[in-house]
């Protein structure tokens, strides 16, 4: 009997790996778990920290389309659980009938929805190409993403999982004051897609809460399922730090609530 697949999207700064112990968690409960990379990541961390031309020319629309041919790939539609950028993907693929269900945590705005001014970001590292890419320093990732953790706890995350982020896709996200991409949109008046979890860490200094709250009432006059979880006293790394089993279960528990189980009735 087949499973219902799920399609873990994750964001900036953090590599496809950051998803594993979320993709063994949903595959011990029967869901068929799906972890694909960007275009242009390599396997490893360490890897994709050397010149990337490909990975330095993503932008949001390319990265959209990436997954949009990975979840139309599925016979039965995905669930889509995707983090911060991944997490507006996921609302605008679920939104566009691509996608059964989605899972957006911490999702970087959609509809125009402002974040407040970002922190300052490092310079960009030249590739070896004509695009750019910007690497966090432990220190910016822990002040930035894990600003909820210890030192050590951050230390040991950004050693493991982070990874350069293309200043194109940053762009295209708002950052540096430029206007956000057309690609970061949702149709939140689509009566007929799928469910929709937001969840939102109220210590977030990448994606505030109120940022996630915006866009949750944008959703308010559908008729779709729209609900949102706010998690207390975390910041953007919750899909990653020692408190995710917490997340992943509360969403498990969601799409079992939403009738959303890992093998899907008979036809």
């Amino acid at each position: 009997m087949k499973r219902t697949p799920v399609v873990f999207i994750h964001g900036a700064w953090l590599h496809a790996l950051s998803w594993e112990p979320w993709a063994e968690r949903f595959a011990s409960q029967g869901f068929l778990t799906c972890v694909p990379g960007w275009p242009g990541e390599a396997a490893f961390v360490r890897d994709t920290c050397e010149p990337a031309d490909l990975l330095g020319r993503v932008g949001l629309d390319a990265l959209t389309d990436h997954y949009a041919r990975i979840v139309r790939s599925f016979d039965i539609p995905p669930v889509l659980i995707g983090h911060s950028v991944g997490g507006l993907i996921a609302q605008h693929l679920v939104t566009s009938d691509v996608g059964g269900a989605a899972v957006a945590i911490a999702p970087a705005p959609v509809n125009g929805v402002p974040l407040p001014p970002p922190p300052a970001l490092p310079p960009a590292d030249r590739t070896g190409s004509t695009e750019r890419l910007v690497t966090l320093a432990p220190e910016q990732f822990h002040r930035m993403v894990a600003n909820t953790l210890t030192p050590e706890e951050s230390r040991l995350l950004h050693e493991r999982y982070a990874m350069p982020a293309p200043l194109r896709l940053l762009t295209d996200l708002g950052y540096g004051g430029e206007d956000p991409s057309p690609w970061a949109v949702a149709d939140v008046s689509n009566a007929a897609r799928g469910p929709l979890l937001l969840v939102s860490g109220q210590e977030d200094r990448v994606v505030p809460d109120s940022a996630t709250r915006a866009v949750y009432k944008q959703y308010g006059d559908t008729a779709a399922v729209t609900d949102l979880k706010q998690f207390a006293d975390r910041a953007h790394s919750l899909v990653v730090d020692s408190g995710w089993r917490l997340v992943a279960d509360y969403v498990l528990g969601w799409l079992n609530q939403r009738g959303i189980r890992p093998r899907p009735p008979r036809s």
